[in-house]
C-alpha cells in the first residue's frame, strides 16, 4: 500500500543556530488512506497551536539545500511502537511507520556542503543514522532467517582459532582452547550459538576473569581480587542482606523493607553512540534494581561521566573516536531523556574532565530501590517453572555488547562492532515495570533477570543454571525477520527481562501484562536437565551442560609489576636542581605562578587565579546540565542537587523519602578523582572513599547506616594497570575496615585503553567511582550547603595539611606544559587521608547536624577549601571573610578530602562540638556579597561574589544554555 509523508513544521519555521537551518518533522505512515493520515496528523503528529504540517508535499522547491537523516533501517526508532499503538487507539491499523529529521540549510551552494556542515554541527551519528536519498517503496524490513552454522573448531591451529575470536568473541588463546577440547570431548563441533553463549558467559564483562585471577604481584602471590573485596565487606555485615550474588546490593532499611544499589557503565557504547549508549545504560541499570531478588522498585538514579576538555584541539582526537564536546552533549540527553521518560528522578551525579578520556569517556550511570525484606534474596525456580519475556522485542542492536565491552578500543571499533549500539525505548520500559510491580505485589514473580550483557543467553542461563532448560526460540517477538537464531540469543535489545512464574500463576502474570501493554511470551520451560538447550523449529541449536557454562572457564594467572616510571614525588616543591635546570622561560614561568614565592604576588593575581579554578571544568557550576533532569518526579526528594536563596548552591547528597507517610528515608553521595588515581592509586582510592562518605555525612547521614558500592573503569590489564588496579582495592578494603562497614555491591570495567594503527596507546586516568547509600530516620534531621545567616562562625573541620596539593587543580591551572618539568604537576605529594581521626570527625559532623547546631555543611573536595567557601556563599547570597597563618595558595586550594566547611552560630557552640577533633575558625559570614581573604593578618583579596558566580556558571552554560 502507498506510503503517506507528512510534515510537521514550527510556525515560526524553528529556526536553529543563528538561521544556518530549519528543522522539520517527517513521519512516513503505510497501510492506512489518505483520509486516515490526515487524522493522524491533525490528532497526534501535530500541534494546531504552534505547528502546521503538509501532507505528501514535496520539499523539491524550497529555496535552501534539503537533506534528510533519519534511522538506518534496522536500527529501532523509540517513536515507532507509540505512534503505532497511538494511531490504533484512534482506530487506525498501520502497517508499519518511520519518523525522521529533515534540515534546509541557507546560504549553501551544494548538496555535498550541506552534508559537510551538518557532520560538523553533529546533527547526526554515522554509526546509526543515515541520510535519506530515495523514498522508501515500503517500511517493512524483510528478511530470510539466516541458518545455524557449524563451526569446526575441532581441527582448527592456535592461528585460527585466534583468528576466528578476533573481533567477535574477544577469548584469549587459552579461552579458545578449552572450549576445543570440550568439543573434542563430544566428537562433535559447536554450532555458532553455542560459541557465542559461551564467549558472551566467558566475557570480562560477564565472568570479571581479571577480578578473579591468581595474582603474582611483584613477585608475590595474592588471593583474588574479588575474594578479598568479600572477605573484608563481609565482617561488617550489620546491614547487609544480600551482597556479591545479585543484580544490586541490598541491606536494611525500616519496618519490612529493604533498599537496593548497583552502579554500572557503558563506556564503550557511549564512545561510538553516546545518545544511545548513555541511555541504554541508564535503562540497563534500571533493569539491575527491577531484577533484584523478585523485583525492586526504582526510585533514584545517579550519573557520572569523565569526558577530555570539550574545548579540546581535534587535532588531538585519535582515529575512530569523537569529539569530546559532541559525547558530552549527547551522553547527557540520553541520560536526561530515558530518566525523564521513565519517571525516575536523576538527583546524584558529577562530570569530570582529563584529556587521556579523549579515545574512551567514562559513563557511569547508577540507580537505586526499594523492596519488602522479605523477598530481598534471590529467587530460585523449580522444574517445571515457565520461562517468560515480558518486554520489548527483541533486534539486531545491541549483539556483542558484553564481548565487544571487554575489549580495548581501537580506530576500527566504530566501524566493526556498531551493531553492539542499542537505542532504548524508555516508554517500553516503564510500561514493563509497572507490570512488573503489579506482579511483584502479588507474589507472582519466582525468579527474574534481566536480558542486559548476553540477551536471552545471560539472563535464561543464569536462572537455569541449577536445573537446566529448554528454549524454543522461534517464539521470541522481533522487531523484524531475517535474523539468525544466534543473533536473537544473544542480541541485548533493551526494555526486556526474562521472568519465571509457576504453571498455576502463568494466566495471571499475562493478564498483568497485557493490562499494562507489555508484550509477554512464553519461550520455554525449567526441565531438570542441568543443561541449555535451545530449540529453533524442532532442530536443537544449542545443547550446552550448565557446570561447563558457568564454571569450565579456566582461572587467568595473571602478573601486576610496578611502573618502571610512576608519578609519585615527594612533593611539589622545586628543588634547587630543578632551580638550575630550568630554562629562564621555564624559571619565569614558575615565578609568575608563584610557585617559588608563595601564590600570586597581588590582589589581581589572586583573584585571576580563584576565576580560573571556578571555572575549571572539574570544578564549574553543573547545574545547566542538573537542570534537564528531573529530579523532582515520583515526590520523594527531600533535599534538592541546588539549594539556597536562588537554588544554585550545590549540595553534596541527595536525602529521598521513598514512603512519603513515613519519617524516614535514604541517602545517596559518590566519590571519584581520577586524577589523585593517576598518581597514587592506592591513596587516589582513598581519597575518593573518604569524598563520597563525606559527601554522605555532610548532609545528615549517620556512616554506621550505610553501604558502599564499588565501580572500577580501568584500563586494558596489562602489568602495569594491573599493579595500580591492585593497589586500589587494596585501599578499598583498608577503607571498609577503618569505617566498618561493607561494599555489598561493585562492578568492574577493564578496557578503558585505546590503540591506534599507528600504534599510539591512550589509557585512561584509573577511575574508582566509590558510591555510598544507606538510611536515615528522620529526613527533616538534614542540612544543606548553603550558609544560612550573617555573622555566623565559619570553622574548618578536619587536619589539612597545607604541603599535600600533588594531583590539585590550582596546579593544573597554573601548568604551562613546554615549561614544566615532568611529571611535576601531576606526580607530588597528594592528600593522604588519616583513617584513624577520619571516623571521629564524621562522628562530630553528624552529631552537630543531628542536633541542629550545624546551620550548612559542605565538604572539601576539587577547587579547595576557598571553592566550598565560595559555593557555600553563593548558595546563601551573602559574603564571608576568611583568614589564614598558613602559605596562603596551598591553605585556600588544598582539595583535603575528608575535612569540612561548617557554619555554626557562635564559637561557644563550635568548641563545645568539636573539642575532640582537629578544628580552626576561618572567618565569619557577612551580609556584604563579598569574599575578603586575608593571610597573617594582612588583606590578600576582595573578591566580588557575582563576579566569581560569573565565572563559575560561564563554562557549563556556554556549552547547555
Amino acid at each position: 500500500m502507498a506510503i503517506h509523508v507528512i510534515r510537521v513544521k514550527s510556525k515560526n519555521k524553528d529556526a536553529k543556530r543563528e538561521n544556518i537551518f530549519f528543522r522539520i518533522k517527517i513521519y512516513r505512515l503505510e497501510g492506512i488512506t489518505k483520509k486516515q493520515a490526515k487524522v493522524l496528523a491533525e490528532e497526534l503528529l501535530s500541534e494546531n497551536i504552534n505547528q502546521t504540517y503538509s501532507i505528501n508535499e514535496s520539499s523539491k522547491n524550497n529555496k535552501g539545500q534539503i537533506i534528510e537523516i533519519a534511522y538506518k533501517p534496522g536500527v529501532m526508532n523509540p517513536e515507532v511502537a507509540s505512534i503505532i499503538k497511538a494511531s490504533s487507539d484512534l482506530g487506525i491499523k498501520l502497517i508499519a511507520t518511520d519518523s525522521s529529521w529533515e534540515y534546509e540549510f541557507f546560504g549553501i551552494k551544494s548538496r555535498d556542503e550541506a552534508i559537510k556542515l551538518a557532520t560538523k554541527l553533529n546533527l547526526w551519528n554515522k554509526i546509526v543514522e543515515h541520510i535519506v536519498t530515495a523514498e522508501p517503496k515500503t517500511l517493512l524490513i524483510k528478511g530470510i532467517v539466516g541458518k545455524t552454522q557449524m563451526i569446526p573448531i575441532r581441527n582448527m591451529n592456535d592461528e585460527e582459532l585466534i583468528s576466528l575470536s578476533k573481533d567477535k568473541l574477544f577469548l584469549n588463546l587459552e579461552e579458545m582452547k578449552i572450549i576445543q577440547k570440550f568439543f573434542l570431548n563430544l566428537a562433535r563441533d559447536p554450532k555458532d550459538i553455542e560459541l557465542e553463549t559461551l564467549a558472551q558467559t566467558w566475557s570480562e564483562h560477564c565472568a570479571h576473569k581479571t577480578f578473579k585471577a591468581r595474582l603474582f604481584v611483584d613477585g608475590k602471590i595474592k588471593k583474588p581480587l574479588i575474594e578479598r573485596l568479600k572477605a573484608e565487606a563481609l565482617k561488617h555485615n550489620k546491614n547487609i542482606l544480600s551482597a556479591f550474588v545479585d543484580n544490586s546490593g541490598v541491606m536494611d532499611f525500616y519496618e519490612d523493607l529493604a533498599i537496593c544499589g548497583k552502579v554500572e557503565t557503558h563506556n564503550s557504547p557511549s564512545a561510538i553512540e553516546p545518545y544511545g549508549g548513555a541511555a541504554t545504560g541508564s535503562g540497563g541499570v534500571f533493569r539491575d534494581i527491577a531484577g533484584t531478588a523478585r523485583g525492586a522498585k526504582t526510585i533514584a538514579s545517579t550519573d557520572i561521566f569523565c569526558f577530555a576538555n570539550p574545548d579540546m584541539t581535534l587535532s588531538k582526537l585519535p582515529a575512530g573516536c569523537l569529539p569530546p564536546k559532541y559525547l558530552l552533549q549527547r551522553v547527557v540527553k540520553g541520560v536526561k531523556d530515558y530518566g525523564n521518560r521513565m519517571g525516575i528522578p536523576t538527583n546524584n551525579g558529577s562530570v569530570h574532565f582529563h584529556d587521556d578520556f579523549r579515545a574512551k569517556p567514562t559513563i557511569i550511570v547508577g540507580a537505586y530501590g526499594i523492596l519488602s525484606k522479605k523477598n530481598s534474596q534471590k529467587g530460585n525456580v523449580n522444574v517445571g517453572d515457565i520461562v517468560i519475556a515480558v518486554g520489548g522485542k527483541t533486534g539486531r542492536d545491541g549483539i556483542h555488547g558484553a564481548t565487544f565491552s571487554s575489549a580495548a578500543m581501537t580506530d576500527r571499533t566504530i566501524d566493526v562492532n556498531s551493531s553492539a549500539v542499542q537505542i532504548g525505548n524508555a516508554i517500553e520500559e516503564k510500561r514493563m515495570f509497572d507490570a512488573l510491580d503489579e506482579a511483584r505485589s502479588k507474589n507472582l514473580i519466582k525468579a527474574i533477570q534481566d536480558c542486559g550483557a548476553g540477551g536471552f543467553s545471560s539472563a535464561i542461563g543464569e536462572i537455569g543454571e541449577k536445573t537446566g532448560v529448554k528454549v524454543y526460540l522461534e517464539k521470541a517477538p522481533l522487531k523484524y525477520q531475517g535474523m539468525s537464531p544466534w543473533e536473537i540469543w544473544v542480541s541485548e535489545s533493551q526494555e526486556k527481562m526474562i521472568v519465571a512464574v509457576s504453571k498455576e500463576n502463568l494466566k495471571k502474570f499475562i493478564d498483568i501484562c497485557n493490562k499494562f501493554n507489555t508484550e509477554s511470551t512464553v519461550l520455554g520451560y525449567f526441565d531438570g536437565s542441568k543443561k541449555l538447550k535451545v530449540y529453533f523449529k524442532k532442530d536443537l541449536i544449542c545443547n550446552l551442560n550448565m557446570k561447563f557454562l558457568h564454571h569450565g572457564l579456566p582461572q587467568r594467572k595473571m602478573t601486576a609489576t610496578r611502573p618502571s616510571k610512576i608519578h609519585l614525588r615527594g612533593d611539589y616543591s622545586i628543588t634547587s636542581e630543578e632551580r638550575s635546570r630550568a630554562s629562564s622561560p621555564a624559571r619565569q614561568a614558575w615565578e609568575t605562578a608563584g610557585l617559588f614565592r608563595g601564590g600570586p604576588k597581588n590582589e589581581k593575581e589572586w583573584i585571576s587565579v580563584l576565576k580560573k579554578v571556578l571555572s575549571h571544568g572539574n570544578v564549574c557550576s553543573k547545574e545547566p546540565i542538573v537542570r534537564l533532569y528531573d529530579h523532582t518526579v515520583q515526590g520523594t526528594n527531600t533535599l534538592q542537587p541546588f539549594s539556597g536563596e536562588s537554588l544554585d548552591g550545590p549540595n553534596d547528597a541527595v536525602v529521598l523519602r521513598p514512603i512519603l507517610d513515613k519519617p524516614y528515608g535514604m541517602v545517596i553521595s559518590h566519590g571519584l578523582n581520577p586524577i589523585l588515581n593517576k598518581v597514587d592509586p592506592y591513596w587516589g582510592s582513598i581519597w575518593a572513599g573518604t569524598e563520597a562518605i563525606s559527601n554522605y555525612v555532610a548532609v545528615g547521614g549517620d556512616y554506621k547506616n550505610a553501604s558502599l558500592i564499588n565501580n572500577y573503569i580501568w584500563p586494558f590489564p596489562d602489568e602495569e594497570s594491573l599493579w595500580s588496579l591492585d593497589k586500589s582495592v587494596n585501599a578499598v578494603c583498608d577503607f571498609m575496615k577503618a569505617l566498618r562497614i561493607p561494599v555489598i555491591s561493585g562492578k568492574d570495567s577493564l578496557s578503558s585503553t585505546y590503540r591506534g594503527k599507528d600504534g599510539a596507546v591512550i589509557k585512561i586516568p584509573p577511575v574508582l567511582c566509590m558510591s555510598v547509600f544507606g538510611k536515615i530516620p528522620d529526613v527533616t534531621k538534614t542540612v544543606s550547603s548553603d550558609f544560612k545567616k550573617t555573622d555566623s562562625i565559619i570553622i574548618l573541620v578536619g587536619k589539612l595539611n597545607p604541603e599535600s596539593m600533588g594531583g590539585s587543580t590550582y596546579f593544573d591551572v597554573l601548568k604551562t606544559p613546554s615549561m614544566w618539568p615532568n611529571g611535576l604537576i601531576e606526580g607530588g605529594h597528594i592528600p593522604h587521608v588519616n583513617l584513624k581521626l577520619l571516623p571521629k570527625v564524621l562522628d562530630a559532623i553528624y552529631k552537630g547536624v543531628k542536633t541542629g547546631k550545624i546551620l550548612s555543611c559542605h565538604d572539601i573536595s576539587e577547587g579547595g577549601l576557598i571553592t566550598a567557601v565560595f559555593e557555600m556563599c553563593g548558595g546563601g547570597n551573602m559574603g564571608a571573610t576568611v583568614s589564614t597563618s598558613s602559605r596562603p595558595d596551598y591553605f585556600l586550594f588544598n582539595e583535603a578530602s575528608g575535612c569540612f566547611i561548617v557554619e555554626v552560630e557562635n564559637a561557644t557552640i563550635a568548641k563545645r562540638i568539636f573539642k575532640n577533633i582537629p578544628n580552626k575558625i576561618l572567618g565569619k559570614t557577612k551580609k556584604e556579597k563579598i569574599i575578603t581573604v586575608s593571610a597573617n593578618k594582612k588583606k590578600l583579596f576582595q573578591a566580588d561574589l557575582g563576579d566569581l558566580k560569573k565565572s563559575w556558571q560561564a563554562p557549563m552554560k556556554r556549552i547547555f544554555g
